[in-house]
């Protein structure tokens, strides 16, 4: 559970530098907002152990040949938390909600082959009695992410460069993981902020090949760190997903103009009846109903949508989260 806390200038500069760069050093994050390393370590122990911050490791599966789907699951009433949690549970699963009356589920995951893919969609949910319907969309192109959410924003545009991880380019070389790699990769799920030492201890590296295997995995594009917090922690108080049908010769320029809008933390086109998906945080449910009736509502190319309001969280990004 999480401990009520109240973040301060310097707890939101902390924030946004990890966002920025999930493994910066405190000491660097320290010089840029304008105060200690020790008042940063401090707040950062803080924040991390009333459950209200951490960095996760997070794997782009598309560089490894995997599909992202996004679910959306009706459940019977005495069933969707136990169904969530136990997805929740899964390796390959991010992004589990319970949504509206308590008996719908949202989640993301990725499978790593087609037959993983059918195990999950077409024989273990589908044969799970208290799951009434499963719908599933492949997720095309995101136009927006969780890790660059403008909400956790708070740097000046001077203190965002100094943090700003050394650019390097791309490497497209296809990229198989080994079994060293998976522990590695578990592990900063887990928190991605691990130091060497503890992760040589995991994987039976030394700490240079440690470090060399997790910077050959970022250049390729497969690790990322990502930010795990609560948007109510920002003071963003009500979250929803919205599920849009929108014309398609209009669909590429909808989703990205969606993606600019601060509200806007995940936009995707997907398969399905559906063909955008969105997830917004919004103050309160007045800020909501501005947004849908105003911002949403001005999108000539949406012919339809559906929302749901997130009830609980049940896993963001990283492992489950304690309940």
């Amino acid at each position: 559970m999480m401990d009520p806390v109240t973040l301060d200038p310097v707890d939101r500069g902390l924030v946004h530098a990890l966002q920025i760069d999930g493994r910066a050093p405190l000491r660097t994050i320290a010089t840029v907002i304008g105060v200690s390393e020790n008042t940063v370590a401090r707040r950062y122990q803080r924040l991390r152990s009333a459950g209200v911050l951490r960095v996760v490791g997070t794997v782009n599966g598309a560089r490894l040949g995997y599909t992202a789907w996004t679910l959306r699951l009706q459940c019977t009433p005495d069933a969707a938390s136990a169904v969530a949690a136990a997805l929740a549970d899964r390796q390959d699963t991010s992004w589990v909600y319970l949504l509206s009356g308590g008996t719908e589920i949202s989640c993301n995951t990725q499978a790593r082959s087609v037959g993983e893919r059918d195990t999950l969609l077409l024989s273990k949910l589908p044969r799970t009695r208290r799951v009434a319907s499963v719908t599933a969309h492949s997720i095309l192109r995101a136009t927006a992410l969780p890790s660059s959410w403008q909400g956790l924003h708070w740097l000046s545009e001077d203190q965002v460069a100094q943090l700003m991880p050394e650019p390097h380019a791309q490497d497209d070389t296809p990229i198989t993981l080994d079994p060293g790699d998976t522990v590695l990769l578990e592990a900063l799920s887990r928190d991605g902020r691990t130091g060497y030492a503890e992760l040589a201890t995991l994987t039976g590296w030394s700490d240079s090949t440690v470090k060399r295997r997790m910077d050959h995995l970022r250049r390729g594009g497969v690790l990322s760190y990502m930010l795990d917090i609560p948007p109510s922690a920002l003071g963003f108080g009500a979250e929803a997903r919205l599920w849009m049908r929108v014309k398609p010769s209009e669909l590429v320029a909808t989703a990205e103009e969606l993606a600019r809008h601060p509200e806007v933390s995940f936009a995707a086109v997907t398969t399905g009846p559906t063909n955008l998906i969105t997830a917004v945080n919004c103050r309160d449910n007045a800020d909501l109903y501005r947004y849908l009736t105003e911002r949403v509502s001005a999108l000539d190319a949406v012919r339809d949508m559906e929302t749901a309001p997130v009830i609980r969280t049940v896993k963001r990004a990283g492992a489950v989260l304690p309940v």
